[in-house]
């Protein structure tokens, strides 16, 4: 059974920057499409970007510009560097492969923007 693993998040001002990382645990021997999601308080939650196995990104429009998600397949890692951050931007992120059944989901980690 994968475990998913996020970590990386914090308080941060607006304006400020964060990376998270997401790992699975156990042996990985599929570039899997991957991508980040959050969930805000209240609401649905939302794909906010993703990569393929080949390193092809997509950005939702609230991101885009902003976050940049990138992957170590050597690692298998997958990062989302997210800068000039909003208090919008808060809510619980989280990590999945895309495009097939998606593993358990993780605890997430929380990234809360405000002054």
């Amino acid at each position: 059974q994968v475990q998913l693993v996020e970590s990386g998040g914090g308080l941060v001002q607006p304006g400020g920057s964060l990376r998270l990382s997401c790992a699975p645990s156990g042996i990985i021997d599929t570039l899997y499409d991957m991508g980040w999601y959050r969930q805000a308080p209240g609401k649905q939650r939302e794909l906010v970007a993703t990569i393929t196995g080949s390193g092809r990104t997509n950005y939702v429009d609230s991101v885009k510009g902003r976050f940049t998600i990138s992957r170590d397949n050597a690692k298998n890692t997958v990062y989302l560097q997210m800068n000039s951050l909003k208090p919008e931007d808060t809510a619980v992120y989280y990590c999945n492969r895309l495009n097939i059944a998606p593993w358990v989901w993780g605890q997430g980690t929380q990234v809360t923007v405000s002054s």
